[in-house]
């Protein structure tokens, strides 16, 4: 279904920020959202599961963990097969992966299947995010920052639509029906979104990167530190990111609000998220990826700030949606940092590689926060956790745009 146009066939020369980039564009986002159920799913059946297995919060909380493992580690192996085969090859992979893990874990019978199954979804999500901005910033040049930033937000789009769905679709049927239902519906819509999409390509769905623009900014530093130094911010800003969006829904339950209200706070939050990632890709087409970055990063911080004093209903509606707009366009800077200041051919695994590094702080941030609430009976320690790595995250940003602003001025 999915197999790879024949190299050898001319296809019609393709002009960047061209009606057919955005077409192209709109169809990654379609997919990013559709696939992104992968990512939310387990935050809203966490505080269903864990009683149902009599389980720790902590031990459940795994699940999310293993999920955001196979996120990025498949991400790194979707950005390889992107570089080498294109992204249609990488898509239809993971799509296939995601339709089955979504039925094997309506299917688990003890908590070790129902946790471990969920790498796979992980990894069947991979392919919705990482490949497809580095994807999308081979279409564009003069918008390669709001192209990249609409692109990672199917990621939040479909954090918007999604927990409300599932949380519904627990409440009616049961979360193993919906998580059978979740698979088999997104199977066959992602499908075929992907043949309209391999249609639009054409001959070119092996390799677009091929006469991408060249790098835009020097950093003095290889590849390989860049990409380690990216890594190390990306893990510091995600591990504060994951706090909020991993235990909302349980914190709100366990305040005596109800999931319902913390599934909506999460929508909430990830439906802002949409507005900072669109509004951080005008803003990178400016002043460039890391002075976007920096900017999230400080926002970021103040929101989990609030996190602190406040736990009223009202308040927590706010400061979610607070929280949302500021933190939105963090991740996909660092997919704008790569494609400004690496090669264009290895693009797809070097953004792979570093969101594989955020995702390790996604994942250690919501296991340690549910670690640290299991300890305490509180999440107030845990939000104070996340700012100690937002402010690491802050230095190492701080220090890149030292070093590129001591660049301009030997130049």
């Amino acid at each position: 279904m999915f197999a790879i146009s024949d190299p050898s066939i001319v296809s019609p020369v393709f002009i960047p920020d061209s009606r057919q980039a955005w077409a192209r564009l709109g169809l990654a986002l379609l997919i990013g959202s559709l696939g992104s159920v992968g990512m939310w799913s387990v935050v809203v059946v966490i505080p269903v599961v864990q009683p149902e297995f009599a389980a720790s919060r902590g031990a459940v909380s795994l699940a999310f963990t293993l999920v955001m493992l196979g996120f990025g580690f498949g991400g790194v192996a979707a950005g390889k097969v992107t570089d080498r085969f294109g992204i249609i090859t990488a898509l239809g992979i993971s799509i296939a992966i995601l339709t089955l893990a979504y039925i094997g874990a309506g299917l688990s019978t003890t908590l070790w299947q129902f946790v471990a199954v969920h790498l796979l979804i992980g990894l069947g999500t991979s392919a919705m995010f990482a490949p497809l901005m580095s994807e999308a910033s081979h279409w564009f040049d003069r918008y390669r920052g709001l192209a990249v930033a609409i692109a990672a937000s199917g990621n939040y789009v479909g954090g918007a639509l999604w927990p409300p769905l599932v949380n519904w679709g627990i409440q009616a049927q049961g979360w193993r029906t919906t998580y059978i239902a979740v698979g088999v519906f997104c199977g066959l819509a992602m499908a075929a979104v992907l043949m309209v999409l391999r249609a639009r390509m054409g001959g070119e769905t092996r390799r677009s990167h091929v006469d991408a623009p060249p790098p835009r900014v020097d950093l003095r530093l290889s590849t390989n530190a860049l990409t380690v130094i990216l890594g190390l911010a990306g893990f510091g800003c995600c591990t504060a990111m994951a706090m909020p969006q991993v235990h909302i829904v349980a914190y709100c339950g366990d305040l005596g609000y109800g999931v319902a209200r913390g599934a909506e706070m999460l929508s909430l939050m990830l439906g802002f998220g949409i507005i900072s990632r669109i509004g951080s890709g005008f803003l990178a087409d400016r002043i460039g990826g890391i002075r976007t970055l920096l900017i999230g990063s400080m926002a970021q911080g103040f929101a989990l700030l609030f996190y602190v004093f406040f736990d009223s209903l009202s308040s927590l509606y706010i400061i979610s949606a607070m929280f949302g707009l500021f933190q939105g366009g963090i991740v996909p800077s660092y997919a704008i940092i790569v494609r400004e200041s690496m090669p264009s051919s290895e693009a797809a695994t070097r953004v792979g590689i570093v969101i594989l590094a955020t995702v390790v702080g996604m994942s250690v941030g919501g296991w340690i926060s549910g670690v640290i609430f299991d300890a305490t009976g509180s999440y107030a320690a845990a939000f104070l956790n996340g700012l100690g790595w937002n402010a690491i995250n802050i230095a190492i940003m701080v220090g890149l745009l030292l070093r590129a602003r001591q660049r301009l001025a030997l130049a």
